[in-house]
């Protein structure tokens, strides 16, 4: 019988990668976290041993505690979560049930390296089009939720790096960039150990057809340059065009997942008219 407050792994996975979604804390021990050293999607590691300092900064959010095998730490955790008002439930088998079922799993390694805050930063160059706009939403939704993402003029992009500890990305010779004909979006998916999820690769199609000026790779990649051009013309501010771009994101993400195969026409929806007898 699943505890009470557990959520099945099934049902988490619908919910990663949507705005929606529930924050995923990590809070196996360093020992266990060794032996697997992988995250889920969106998940950060938190101590229960510091449990009462860190927990006050999650008020408001939905979360889901993650220990080794939904036993040793997370019944816990999650319960004093509750304690503190905010809606806490746990995995159920754990970090090792995730892995069991075959998911999508994060390399710790991949990380940049996280500031005061716990959060990763990222530069890049201003006035953001397609792959700028596309690699935050992937981040954000599948890999650092609280992660800073700094816009300045391209020449000193690699100055903020070295001096504000961020990774640099969409820029020539950096390691988040372009490699042969595939783009930033694409070469993050398999850095991350994201590639191979069916809606992120139909995803990262129109990706790289919008930004490598090349529409034929995926019908809706006009469709997506044309929207992305649109945005960065309404928005001056970088920051405000980043978050109007990760709605869109957020909607070609469930189309890419959940309605695909699902086709509108205005005739199907128009009430037919009455027949008299």
């Amino acid at each position: 019988m699943p505890a009470p407050n557990s959520i099945p792994v099934d049902k988490l996975a619908r919910l990663i990668g949507t705005p929606n979604g529930p924050l995923v804390v990590d809070v196996r021990t360093d020992e266990d976290f060794a032996s697997d050293p992988r995250l889920l999607p969106g998940a950060v590691r938190r101590s229960h041993e510091t449990l009462s300092e860190w927990a006050p900064a999650l008020a408001g959010r939905a979360v889901v505690v993650v220990c080794q095998r939904g036993s040793k730490l997370s019944h816990g955790v999650a319960a004093w979560l509750r304690h503190e008002g905010i809606a806490a439930e746990l995995l159920e088998g754990g970090s090792v049930a995730w892995a069991a079922a075959g998911l999508a799993m994060v390399g710790a390694d991949k990380l940049p390296p996280r500031n005061a805050r716990g959060q990763t930063v990222w530069v890049t160059r201003a006035r953001p089009k397609v792959d700028r706009i596309a690699c935050p939403w992937l981040i954000r939704r599948f890999v650092d939720p609280d992660a800073a993402f700094l816009f300045v003029a391209p020449p000193e992009v690699e100055g903020v790096a070295d001096r504000f500890g961020a990774a640099p990305f969409d820029v020539e010779g950096a390691f988040w960039s372009h490699r042969g004909d595939r783009c930033t979006f694409d070469v993050m998916l398999d850095e991350f150990g994201l590639a191979g999820l069916p809606a992120l690769d139909r995803l990262a199609a129109v990706v790289r057809g919008a930004d490598t000026a090349r529409p034929d790779i995926a019908p809706q990649a006009a469709g997506l340059l044309a929207i992305s051009l649109g945005l960065s013309r309404l928005y001056a501010d970088d920051l405000q065009q980043l978050e109007a771009g990760m709605l869109v994101y957020d909607a070609l993400y469930r189309w890419c997942r959940d309605a695909v195969d699902e086709t509108h026409d205005w005739v199907s929806h128009t009430a037919r008219p009455k027949v008299r007898a």
